[in-house]
């Protein structure tokens, strides 16, 4: 049986070693002790409730009971761009005629930008190679929107999600040897890591501020703008069944696509429900079965019917929820219905 559950002090060395395999471009998880010991100290306060709401940061394991391993790790930052900047590059096209030659250009340039500023991250997803198969990810990464449903009073209109920008055969990112080493003069590596220790004042006073326009890049660069690492496609996928679609805003070290929703049009916050947790045999469909405790967050996958007014457990599935039969549970189906609309706008 898996669960995700909020992250504990108990459960640094078994995330640093999640940190370890991650590899580059995980800005937010980063296998530095002291970082993790602090962020999870921050992520007790935060389901604690003794954070202002802006200043939380929500961490969440995924555990295996049977043997007691932690296999994957995925968190919620309420508010992002408060205590330090948060940049993104904001793609735009113009459209520049001239009459004379009867010449139409289209022309896409790249803003700085801090408009997300405010807005809340889903960010540090990493599942274990060993358990990427069957829904061990769609668990992991949907376990979240059910935390946001139960509780979006606690962050912001807007949520974001990074995902990991196109690497070449090399490893090396096109789009950071083209627009940021020119500036930076640093490995792609280093300004991540200045970026995950809260170092971001550096972008500022390096990146010039005018418009950088992409057909002066090389090719390679210009294909990654807005493409996804192999590895993150995935997580896309199922970001984009949740609801958040590309809007123009791409990360300013590799390119990669910021993906975008409001907290309303979540699926979970339009199609999750309360019921009332009974002791049964498991049938139905695949759901996300959620406890209702912010201090003890958990969530299963687990056979049952989403419209019934009870949420029929297993045994086991009850234990891993620390459930009592009574205690109210926020279900949803793990797959969006078939031809609902998920996302309103894209762009790209």
């Amino acid at each position: 049986m898996l669960v995700v559950r909020s992250a504990g002090e108990e459960d640094l060395g078994a995330i640093l070693d999640l940190a370890r395999g991650s590899g580059p471009g995980m800005t937010t998880l980063k296998p530095d002790p002291d970082a993790l010991r602090k962020r999870l100290a921050l992520a007790a306060a935060s389901f604690a409730g003794s954070l202002p709401a802006p200043a939380a940061d929500y961490l969440f394991v995924l555990e295996d009971l049977a043997p007691g391993r932690i296999c994957g790790v995925c968190a919620i930052k309420a508010a992002v761009g408060i205590d330090e900047p948060f940049y993104s590059y904001r793609l735009s096209t113009s459209v520049h005629t001239s009459p004379a030659t009867g010449l139409v250009n289209r022309v896409q340039s790249l803003h700085l930008n801090h408009d997300l500023a405010g807005a809340s991250e889903l960010c540090s997803l990493y599942l274990h190679p060993d358990y990427r198969k069957g829904s061990n990810g769609r668990l992991l990464s949907k376990s979240r929107f059910l935390f946001l449903a139960q509780f979006p009073d606690l962050f912001a209109h807007k949520v974001f999600a990074e995902m990991r920008g196109f690497l070449d055969q090399a490893g090396q990112s096109p789009f950071w040897e083209a627009v940021c080493r020119p500036f930076f003069q640093m490995d792609f590596q280093a300004a991540d890591d200045l970026c995950g220790r809260g170092e971001r004042l550096f972008i500022e006073q390096l990146v010039p501020r005018l418009p950088l326009y992409t057909h002066l890049l090389g090719a390679p660069a210009r294909m990654a703008i807005g493409r996804t690492h192999a590895d993150t496609v995935p997580a896309r996928r199922l970001l984009e069944q949740e609801g958040l679609h590309f809007n123009g805003y791409v990360d300013i070290f590799d390119g990669g696509p910021v993906l975008e929703a409001t907290l309303p049009s979540l699926r979970a916050l339009r199609d999750s429900r309360l019921q009332l947790a009974a002791a049964g045999e498991p049938a139905g469909a695949g759901c996300l079965v959620a406890t209702t405790r912010k201090d003890r967050f958990r969530v299963v996958l687990a056979d049952v019917d989403p419209s019934a007014a009870l949420v029929r457990l297993g045994r086991p599935a009850l234990a891993a929820l620390e459930a009592e039969p009574g205690m109210p549970l926020r279900v949803l189906p793990l797959h969006p219905r078939p031809g609902a609309s998920t996302s309103l706008t894209h762009a790209g």
